[in-house]
């Protein structure tokens, strides 16, 4: 009995890794790489071919990317480097000065930001699974001033309390408000039941100041037996946070187990139910031990979710591009169909749903939208990639019908009309 316990343990491990995990940890190059030429391709999409090209290869389970005002990207590695990537695809050699991280698992170096005021200040942000005594580890946000190949001024300004053991489910994503706020994602660590408990960090979205301080207008401010940093809670793996350019509303997304995967509006003191209400089950195929069903009083529901997981990482809005055929869009990563998922919105609403890069068979860890339109997109694998993607091109203005020789005016209703 003792060892089919064992044998069952270790099997739904397994599963969880394999639906979450990166793929095994390949060694990291410290020196630069040159760039590498390679043809764009042209893709089937719904509303026309578009175009991919490869800007870059050979990253480590690339997780972040950040698009620099000057042209280039910063990216971060799981494994724990920061590097540039030119425009031309050259890569840099790690930055110098980021923490130690615990690259264990899905922990590492996670997200980057650039800081509202980056053009001036050269600030960044980032996310890593910071290491602890005896093998524990958290969630960490620092920043830093970014140099000519090194870090500066690098402070920590969040930390997970308390840290935990285990590999899984750190989050994280990092986005503004606007108004001078950051808001942290983040995961439950894989223990469940912290995502309900209000004197914990983990399996809650944070909302601080830009210097780590706490707003006095977050919900659990002055509650007692509760932390001042939580916004919304019982949440389970966030990877994906972005704010709609077009009303300001907050747009997160989290991994369900087996089935579940969320969209979320997080709103200020709300429970957003896990593990207690789920669409999802254990890796087992067995319920979630702590669930009562798909809803509960005093619990939200998810904006959208998934019956079956497509394993969303990153998010990004495609807006202010009247002319393109992507406008008022919604893209996610997804890695455990290895593609890109483009959600067509009409205000809030979903109204279409498409999968793009099927082809490729890689699996996106994270999109960003540039200025110009172009999507960028970064492979989670050994030979990770950094892709960009022109959308489809707009369908060309019908030709104007011909003037209809002048006719007798319809009478109107107050002529008699029925």
């Amino acid at each position: 009995m003792l060892m089919k316990s064992r044998l069952a343990s270790a099997t739904t491990l397994a599963l969880l890794l394999a639906a979450c995990s990166p793929a095994p940890e390949a060694a990291t190059p410290a020196a630069a790489q040159p760039a590498q030429a390679v043809a764009a391709k042209s893709l089937a999409s719904e509303l026309g071919a578009i175009e991919v090209q490869q800007i870059a290869a050979g990253l480590d389970h690339p997780w972040s990317v950040a698009v620099l005002p000057e042209g280039g990207f910063l990216v971060t590695e799981r494994s724990g480097q920061l590097r540039k990537v030119g425009a031309d695809g050259a890569i840099s050699a790690p930055y110098t000065g980021v923490p130690k991280v615990f690259a264990e698992g899905q922990g590492g170096l996670l997200d980057v930001v650039l800081a509202p005021d980056f053009a001036n200040s050269k600030r960044i942000f980032f996310s890593y699974a910071e290491p602890g005594d005896q093998g524990l580890a958290g969630t960490a946000v620092a920043t830093a001033i970014l140099g000519d190949g090194a870090l500066s001024e690098v402070k920590r300004i969040y930390q997970q309390l308390p840290k935990l053991d285990g590999e899984a489910h750190f989050g994280s994503r990092l986005a503004f408000d606007g108004q001078g706020h950051i808001f942290i994602s983040q995961g439950e660590r894989n223990h469940r039941p912290t995502s309900q408990e209000l004197d914990k960090l983990q399996g809650k979205l944070v909302r601080l100041n830009l210097d780590g301080s706490v707003p006095q207008d977050n919900p659990f401010v002055g509650q007692a037996n509760a932390r001042p940093e939580i916004w919304s809670y019982g949440h389970r793996n966030m990877q994906g946070l972005a704010f709609d350019p077009r009303t300001g509303t907050l747009w997160q997304s989290e991994h369900g187990p087996r089935g579940g995967d969320e969209i979320n509006h997080p709103q200020p003191g709300k429970n957003y139910g896990w593990p207690i209400i789920t669409y999802g089950i254990n890796y087992s195929g067995l319920p979630i031990p702590e669930a009562q069903g798909q809803a509960k009083e005093g619990m939200e529901q998810p904006f959208h979710y998934w019956a079956k997981s497509p394993g969303v990482s990153g998010m990004a809005f495609y807006t202010g591009h009247a002319d393109s055929p992507w406008n008022n869009s919604l893209f996610l990563g997804s890695l455990a169909e290895s593609n890109l998922i483009r959600l067509s919105l009409d205000g809030d609403k979903i109204v279409g749903e498409e999968r793009l890069l099927k082809e490729n068979s890689e699996r996106v860890r994270d999109v960003r939208v540039a200025a110009d339109g172009a999507v960028y997109v970064l492979t989670d694998e050994d030979n990770g990639r950094l892709l960009r993607i022109h959308p489809p091109k707009a369908a060309p203005a019908a030709p104007a019908a011909p003037a209809a020789p002048n006719a007798p005016a319809a009478p109107t209703s107050a002529q008699g009309q029925p």
